[in-house]
């Protein structure tokens, strides 16, 4: 991961300094007590407990530097001051239709609160690099694995109001 900013958004930072007091403060200090307990038992080399705590312990502290990096290099940008809401920045949820006036509902949102399943998609996929900088009315073409694709912009909304990161 580099030292450049990661932008995110003020609920995706909340979302993941969340994650990162929840193993930090809960998960962790019960698995180190877990396994302290179970090098008291004697033998290591057969206890289970002992073994896949260590292992738990391995990922949850790979996870906690994982998560620290995010929030040190994360620039959290609020979606709800966009100036000029008519055009797609970080933050939009767009609508879109296909040539079959198929639609989609996305969001573009941080690389690192990403879920295209939810329709957030990561502000440096190629269909959220394709959108940045479209209007109402703008086509689009996306060229994916499966092949380019056309996408009319039909609606472009911010979320009203700030949000603030805790």
């Amino acid at each position: 991961m580099s030292d450049r900013p990661r932008f995110i958004t003020a609920e995706g930072f909340a979302r993941i300094r969340a994650e990162y007091e929840q193993l930090f403060g809960s998960e962790r200090p019960k698995l180190v007590e877990t396994i302290s307990w179970a090098a008291g038992n004697g033998d290591r080399s057969e206890n289970g407990d002992y073994i896949y705590g260590r292992k738990r312990l391995r990922e949850i502290d790979r996870r906690l530097g994982y998560l620290s990096k995010v929030m040190k290099n994360a620039k959290v940008v609020d979606p709800a001051s966009q100036p000029d809401r008519d055009v797609i920045r970080f933050g939009a949820t767009v609508e879109l239709a296909d040539e079959d006036d198929a639609r989609r509902t996305l969001t573009l949102v941080g690389d690192d609160e990403a879920d295209a399943g939810a329709g957030r998609i990561a502000w440096g996929s190629p269909m959220a690099r394709a959108l940045v900088g479209a209007r109402v009315g703008d086509e689009r073409i996306v060229r994916l694995p499966a092949g380019e694709k056309s996408w009319e912009v039909i609606a472009i909304a911010y979320p009203e109001g700030a949000i603030r990161a805790t």
